[in-house]
């Protein structure tokens, strides 16, 4: 019996796990710092909750700076038209989005724009983003 309720609580531990690492996107980002980055993919994680998307980003100052840019969860991405092999290290892209309040070299992306001009909205919906239009699935403003 008691094995029984220590597995029980561990289980509850582990199924909870997902819930406390997803989050919104105003625990981590910044509305108000829009930012553009512009680099070549350096490795992508198709990971849940959210797919990473780690590129190098040169700066005003000339200064190459690793990013990870945070997106969608890799089956809205597939659905978008994102797949594994449309991201391949060394594809040059450019991210719209938010940098993270602790200013490190994290951002929400909203937005990657390819080298031939094809644009995928890569932001989750719902996350607490801000609607600025770029989410083909949200209604429109009134």
């Amino acid at each position: 019996m008691k094995k029984t309720i220590v597995g029980l609580f561990g289980l509850l531990v582990v199924a909870a796990v997902p819930v406390i690492a997803h989050h919104a996107f105003g625990a981590e980002f910044d509305p108000n710092r829009p930012l553009v980055l512009k680099g070549p993919v350096t490795k992508v994680e198709w990971v849940n909750p959210h797919t990473w998307i780690h590129m190098e980003h040169t700066n005003e100052n000339g200064e190459k700076e690793a990013w990870m840019v945070e997106g969608g969860t890799p089956n809205t991405l597939l659905r978008r038209g994102l797949k594994r092999d449309t991201l391949k290290a060394g594809t040059v892209i450019v991210v719209d989005g938010y940098q993270s309040k602790d200013r490190s070299q994290r951002a929400n992306g909203r937005d990657v724009t390819f080298e031939d001009g094809t644009k995928i909205f890569m932001g989750s919906s719902g996350t607490g983003a801000p609607r600025d239009g770029r989410d083909p699935t949200e209604p429109p403003r009134n």
